[in-house]
């Protein structure tokens, strides 16, 4: 992920495609885009590699906060997953 100037919030995220047995190439959208995937229907969800496996992770979200859309990871019992938590670029 990539955090804004201030390191407050995300200002981009890298993501997969699922292709069912595994992920595809990686690339890069703005939380605005993902944003509006979600709006329209698709999914996602924070992922962690071990073992040169891919394992689903916690999903992403919506939320709103004074009137801007940010995305977050819902709430499970893991921590490595969450969105904060995920690797930088």
């Amino acid at each position: 992920m990539s955090l804004n100037a201030s390191g407050t919030h995300i200002e981009a995220v890298q993501i997969y495609p699922d292709e069912g047995d595994k992920v595809g190439s990686a690339s890069q959208a703005s939380r605005a885009q993902v944003v509006a995937w979600l709006e329209s229907g698709y999914t996602f969800c924070t992922a962690t590699s071990s073992g040169g496996k891919w394992h689903m992770g916690a999903p992403v979200e919506i939320v709103i906060i004074d009137n801007q859309q940010f995305i977050k990871s819902k709430a499970d019992s893991s921590k490595s997953d969450n969105l904060d938590n995920l690797p930088t670029f």
